[in-house]
């Protein structure tokens, strides 16, 4: 693994109420870099102080959109410790974007040691209510200073650290959403399991709409046959049908959220039955007319648990347990923000530490 410099920073941005300022508008002091070349692979791993990029006007990420990213998070626990949810996850998955983008896998090892690293420098950073966390955005983007449509023989990695609040800063409530019949945003074959900005360009158009009509997100089919449920815009998405968690399978058009794998993982040590497979709209609205659909929810990093309140199909408005949290996603929700936060012991895994206390 390569060492691992550090560039110290001559001035301190003031630290924000964190309560008080939106997602993803305030960084930290300091920053994680790494270069890749043919020659040298991925090389020259730093921690430097938080700077603006400059890039010449024919970079191929600008025109041509080879680039990927992750999204995870760091807890400051009761106790004082600094924690991350679910590290490995995360960047495992950005090796799985990188391949599907023909984008060099990095070395995780050392990612990993470098993103502990600029937590524990950063670690002032992590705020301390419940509900608040660091979030830790890792991206990777193409180089090459030239307009020729191919593979970058050129890349940049960077890890930039932003505090963030609770995602429900008016309490966790259920959400409205429409299911989005006329649009596309990925298809088998395609990108839709790597997380990269242009799956969520493709959704922006739509989210649009379901904003104007009055609905929260928008809930995609697949784009083929435009019958079968693959996620929302910015989650995965899960429904309780007679008792049984449902969620579309993995087929390569979702991607494969870690909260989502956590929730699976979670229920099943519960004891509650789990179905990962196709399940069609008609399905959901079939269990629905019947008074079989018991909840449904969306599960992601930024919100954890988004209780879905209103489902909305070619006209019909289906309201999901009277428009009312149900029992299973708020103890899901209270259970994965109980191990983030250290109220709950960790039985699988989960929580990686940074800090000691």
């Amino acid at each position: 693994m390569a060492e691992i410099k550090f560039e110290a920073t001559k001035t301190f941005k003031e630290k924000p109420d964190v309560s008080s300022i939106g997602f993803g508008t305030h960084f930290s002091d300091y920053m994680f870099e790494m270069n890749y070349n043919r020659e040298d692979g991925w090389h020259d791993p730093k921690i430097v102080p938080y700077h603006d990029i400059s890039v010449s006007p024919a970079n191929t990420t600008l025109h041509y959109g080879q680039a990927i990213f992750e999204g995870m998070k760091a807890f400051r626990q009761q106790d004082g410790k600094i924690v991350i949810f679910r590290t490995l996850d995360h960047l495992n998955r950005l090796n799985n974007s990188a391949r599907l983008l023909d984008i060099p896998n990095v070395d995780i090892n050392t990612v990993h040691q470098g993103l502990k690293k600029l937590i524990e420098i950063e670690k002032e950073w992590v705020p301390a209510k419940i509900g608040q966390s660091l979030y830790i955005r890792p991206f990777i983007f193409a180089t090459d200073p030239y307009l020729g449509v191919s593979v970058s023989d050129t890349y940049k990695l960077l890890i930039i650290l932003s505090p963030v609040a609770a995602y429900y800063a008016h309490g966790f409530a259920p959400v409205k959403i429409m299911v989005e019949d006329h649009y596309v945003r990925a298809v088998p074959g395609g990108l839709g399991e790597a997380k990269t900005p242009a799956n969520y360009a493709a959704s922006l158009h739509a989210g649009l709409v379901a904003h104007e009509k009055g609905y929260d997100q928008t809930l995609w089919l697949d784009g083929v046959e435009r019958k079968y449920i693959e996620e929302v815009g910015s989650m995965n998405i899960l429904f309780k049908i007679k008792g049984e968690i449902v969620t579309p399978s993995l087929c390569g058009s979702i991607l494969g959220g870690i909260t989502r794998k956590t929730v699976l993982a979670v229920a099943k040590e519960w004891g509650i039955p789990v179905s990962e497979r196709r399940i069609t709209i008609d399905e959901v609205c079939e269990a629905y007319k019947n008074g079989e659909l018991d909840e449904v929810f969306g599960s992601g990093t930024a919100a954890v648990i988004s209780p879905v309140g209103l489902l909305s199909y070619k006209g019909q408005d289906m309201i999901i347990n009277e428009g009312k949290i149900g029992s299973f996603s708020q103890k899901m929700f209270d259970h994965i923000t109980g191990l983030q936060s250290g109220l709950i012991k960790d039985t699988q895994g989960f929580i990686e530490g940074v800090t000691k206390i």
